[in-house]
C-alpha cells in the first residue's frame, strides 16, 4: 500500500480508469456479438445497420488506446467479411 499521497492518489485514478476501459472494451465485445448473430441468422440488411454500430465502438476503443489501432482494423475486416459471405 502506497504511503506517499501522489502514489495513493495514482491508485485510485487508475482504478477509475481501468473501470472505464472495461465499460468500453465490454461495449465494443456485445456490438460485434451482435454482428455475428446477425450473420448467423443470415439477415444482410440487419448485420450492416449492426456493423456500423460496431464499427464505431471499436473504433472509439482505439482511439482510447484500449486496444492497438491495428486490432481495430483486423476485428472491423473480419466482420466485413462474415457480412460479405451471406449470399
Amino acid at each position: 500500500m502506497p504511503n506517499i499521497k501522489s502514489a495513493k492518489k495514482r491508485v485510485r485514478v487508475t482504478a477509475a480508469k481501468n473501470e472505464q476501459n472495461k465499460i468500453i472494451k465490454s461495449i465494443m465485445k456485445t456490438s460485434i456479438r451482435k454482428v455475428k448473430i446477425a450473420v448467423e441468422a443470415g439477415d444482410k440488411a440487419l448485420a450492416t445497420e449492426l456493423y456500423n454500430q460496431a464499427a464505431a465502438s471499436i473504433d472509439k476503443a482505439a482511439q482510447a488506446n484500449i486496444i492497438h489501432k491495428n486490432n481495430a482494423a483486423n476485428k472491423k475486416s473480419g466482420l466485413v467479411k462474415r457480412i460479405n459471405a451471406i449470399a
